[in-house]
């Protein structure tokens, strides 16, 4: 079982790194055609190549329309896409100042206090991100620019947020397991200790 989650977060995390490498290319392509605009729209261009000039522009060379629209709903679903593999891996920041002092014991009683509250809440925001993809098909919201519809958006991301919540569910149960039998069955991960 811990293989196909893995597997499930990894597969997760490829595709929010190739949401978010788009991104970067359009962002990058949004700024160049935003500054060939400027240097196109410049007094000196239009003096030393008027037609040219013109016509790049009417080549509509200039910023991606609605650039930040899809900026802003490909981040949330990278977002929601990392947060597994994250997860699994234990690459969550711990501070263990304070903790690193307790006992063996105390710390797999925390482990799991941990895995449960972060699954509940990976479950709550899925919950509250459905919600929010209902509201926004019932009342047909789009974007300003571009004019897709909002709730594509909110559902990219609950893709994300609904493999976290299973990842999670599945990570404090195994820690609850563990607890109760004594016995380890995930591997230790190394986190991101600081």
């Amino acid at each position: 079982m811990h293989s196909f989650m893995m597997g499930l977060a990894r597969v997760m995390a490829v595709l929010g790194g190739i949401v978010l490498t788009a991104l970067i290319l359009l962002t990058c392509l949004s700024i160049l055609g935003r500054s060939l605009n400027g240097v196109f729209h410049s007094d000196f261009m239009e003096g030393i190549a008027p037609g040219f000039s013109q016509w790049a522009l009417n080549m509509g060379v200039g910023p991606i329309n609605g650039d930040f629209e899809l900026v802003e709903a490909g981040v949330a679903f990278a977002i929601f896409a990392f947060i597994p593999l994250c997860q699994i891996t234990m690459g969550h920041a711990a501070v263990d100042i304070f903790a690193n002092q307790l006992p063996r014991w105390f710390d797999r009683i925390w482990r799991v206090v941990i895995e449960v509250v972060f699954a509940a809440v990976l479950i709550l925001i899925a919950v509250q991100l459905y919600d929010g993809m209902q509201s926004k098909m019932r009342y047909g919201e789009t974007t300003f620019l571009i004019q897709f519809p909002i709730w594509w958006a909110y559902a990219a991301s609950l893709v994300g947020a609904v493999v976290s919540a299973i990842v999670g569910t599945y990570l404090a149960v195994m820690r609850l397991v563990e607890l109760v039998s004594g016995r380890q069955i995930l591997p230790e991960g190394a986190g991101a200790e600081h």
